[in-house]
């Protein structure tokens, strides 16, 4: 279980690297733009027609790809100031609720979210703007990051599970 929990460790981290990767293109892509905008550096371009729409979905699959990624890391912010004050074995017990919780969550998007896909697919709907692409090129990703956001919380109660009776401490907090 440890030699796939690394593997597993080793595909999120890749795609955080994608993620980052996305990120910088963006970025690049908008400085692009806004240099088309305000120069005359190409003749007769003045802009990137589609660089928003491209980054509005860039943003949103950055989100996706590294959500799975940071909560490997404990990097999800959550408010732990009960979990300091309460018996260590009881904010054990609420980390058991908390990601009891929080799998069942990214469980029911996943669903959903595939369901979604799988229903534009088959409507044949189009995302019309600068643009013109399927829209489930913009809902596939949502399951598949929920998909992956739930393996981790198998993994991270795996992790619970092993350690000591107590609160987690690889979460960022206030106190």
């Amino acid at each position: 279980m440890e030699a796939l929990s690394q593997w597993y460790g080793k595909l999120l981290n890749t795609l955080a690297l994608v993620a980052c990767a996305m990120l910088f293109f963006m970025t690049l892509m908008i400085c692009g733009d806004v240099l088309l905008r305000n120069t005359s550096f190409i003749p007769g371009l003045r802009n990137i027609a589609w660089s928003n729409e491209v980054s509005e979905a860039t943003l949103y699959l950055v989100t996706m790809l590294t959500a799975p990624w940071l909560l490997r890391q404990g990097r999800h912010i959550r408010v732990d100031v009960v979990l300091r004050i309460v018996p260590k074995k009881l904010g054990w017990y609420c980390e058991w609720a908390s990601d009891f919780f929080a799998l069942a969550c990214c469980l029911v998007m996943a669903v959903y979210g595939a369901r979604a896909a799988l229903a534009s697919w088959k409507a044949g709907s189009m995302s019309v703007k600068t643009l013109v692409m399927p829209e489930w090129w913009l809902l596939a990703p949502l399951p598949a990051a929920f998909l992956l956001l739930a393996i981790e919380m198998l993994f991270r109660m795996r992790r619970l599970y092993l350690g000591e009776r107590a609160p987690r401490d690889d979460a960022v907090s206030a106190g």
